[in-house]
């Protein structure tokens, strides 16, 4: 095959360099590539020609592993002749490609998603090493049916963790989503002819019919852990005041938290406790506790993302339970309901050899044929609209359904993207907008001063940054 033909090009040259008393040692990361770190696998590439392409991809091996990558990789050298395509994978990929990035020297394209503060992904996009991969988006897809843009999910393009400098062009490449929302059991719904709410009215009007006819209560949470409840706020607050009002708080600004968009969200938190619609006893329950609860017939809803299935699979539930997700309510009929989404990327670097080729490689990766073999050997779901039908014999039930969240009326993934924080700063933001929810769920604080709490917090962000 061509990947052993090079694999053996490439130790070759690595023996011609250890006898010149100049080359370097390793282990194979691979079974496509014998690169070490710090050494590109363009040094062994066979010199392009117009019958031969090389082009080199380095891939994060994590929870998926590489059963998928090694059958697409195949699958694209099949369908595109004269090409051949050398895969670095590895769980530390980021050390490995580093130095060749630095060197001037990157691969053709990069599957890795590590936008954290050290991270090298966004250390390529604060350098603005990125290459504008617009084109790709706006042109037609694998299959030649419509622009590739509208093939994939609703927000994931716009969002900074594809577009990060807030200006519209495209730099990284949704890969797989993770949605999370109001999980129920679907079969409870059914059997009773429950409708599922949109607005905040007709969350409570359920809770009110719910508690009447069955006796549950109509939410928990992970009542020790306030953050899970991200999964309501943050969509709830960009129905309520679009993307500007979450970029402004992403961003800290003054008053992005205390006003006339963000305090009418808070109050339908509240109003959860406050009128009898959460769970007794829930402010006190772990994770595992409230989930449980929910699974047992005891909530109709709780917030979480597909994890839960795994993470509860042993755990008792009510007779006929199916998992099913929901979007968080809205404000107004008519508003957009986002979902919390969490995903992986692409990229390619702006000092890519080959980046044409890197392009029609990220395309082909949407293709139908791509989307199959992912289900299939990582049993996950790509970011296109179609990958839920074209998955559903690789994917259990439970996540076939969830994954139908993206399904409901007027959707929209959400991805937050906060800030990096000053180096001087000793603010935990999460702990800052969240830990005051224990307060008053319990009637301990008002939502005015949760509100402020924020902002106080913000504030000294912005001090921090200035103080740097």
């Amino acid at each position: 095959m061509k990947r052993k033909a090079v694999a053996f090009l490439l130790m070759l040259t690595l023996v011609i360099s250890s006898l010149a008393g100049c080359g370097t040692s390793g282990d194979s990361e691979s079974k496509t590539s014998e690169a070490t770190e710090g050494e590109t696998t363009a040094s062994a590439a066979t010199e392009n020609t117009d019958e031969q392409q090389e082009l080199n991809i380095a891939i994060f091996q994590g929870g998926y592993g590489d059963a998928y990558w090694n059958a697409v990789v195949e699958l694209f050298e099949e369908t595109h002749e004269g090409v051949t395509v050398n895969m670095t994978i590895s769980p530390t990929i980021a050390d490995i490609i580093r130095p060749q990035i630095v060197a001037g020297n990157p691969p053709d394209f990069i599957a890795l998603n590590d936008t954290q503060e050290d991270g090298l992904i966004l250390s390529l996009i604060k350098d603005r090493a990125l290459l504008d991969i617009t084109d790709v988006f706006e042109g037609e897809n694998y299959a030649g049916t419509g622009t590739l843009k509208d093939d994939i999910i609703d927000g994931l393009l716009e969002s900074t963790k594809c577009a990060p400098y807030g200006d519209g062009v495209i730099y990284l490449a949704p890969f797989n989503t993770g949605p999370q929302g109001l999980i129920y059991n679907k079969t409870a719904f059914t059997d009773n002819s429950w409708e599922l709410p949109v607005t905040w009215d007709d969350f409570f009007a359920l809770g009110d019919q719910i508690k009447e006819e069955d006796g549950r209560s109509l939410f928990t949470y992970q009542g020790i852990y306030p953050g899970y409840l991200e999964e309501i706020l943050w969509p709830a607050i960009a129905s309520a005041g679009g993307m500007e009002a979450i970029n402004a708080i992403c961003a800290y600004e003054e008053g992005s938290f205390n006003n006339e968009v963000v305090l009418p969200v808070l109050e339908q938190i509240q109003k959860i406790a406050a009128d009898g619609y959460l769970l007794p006893g829930t402010v006190g329950m772990n994770h595992t506790e409230a989930q449980s609860e929910m699974l047992l017939g005891n909530a109709a809803f709780i917030t979480n993302g597909t994890w839960m299935v795994n993470e509860m699979a042993d755990a008792p539930t009510e007779e006929g339970f199916e998992y099913a997700m929901t979007p968080v309510p809205v404000l107004d009929e008519g508003d957009t309901r986002y979902i919390l989404d969490a995903m992986e990327q692409f990229s390619i670097p702006l000092d890519a050899k080959n980046p044409e080729l890197a392009k029609e490689f990220l395309r082909f990766l949407y293709s139908d044929e791509s989307v199959a073999l992912f289900a299939q050997h990582a049993s996950a779901v790509f970011a296109t609209k179609t990958a839920r039908d074209i998955a559903k014999e690789y994917i259990t039930e439970a996540i076939y359904n969830m994954y139908g969240i993206y399904e409901a009326d007027n959707t929209a993934s959400l991805l937050m993207n906060f800030e990096a924080l000053p180096s001087n700063s000793k603010i935990n933001v999460s702990d800052e907008v969240f830990n005051p929810i224990t307060s008053v769920m319990n009637g301990d604080m008002t939502v005015e001063e949760w509100a402020q709490s924020v902002e106080d917090a913000f504030a000294q962000i912005r001090a921090d940054r200035e103080a740097e």
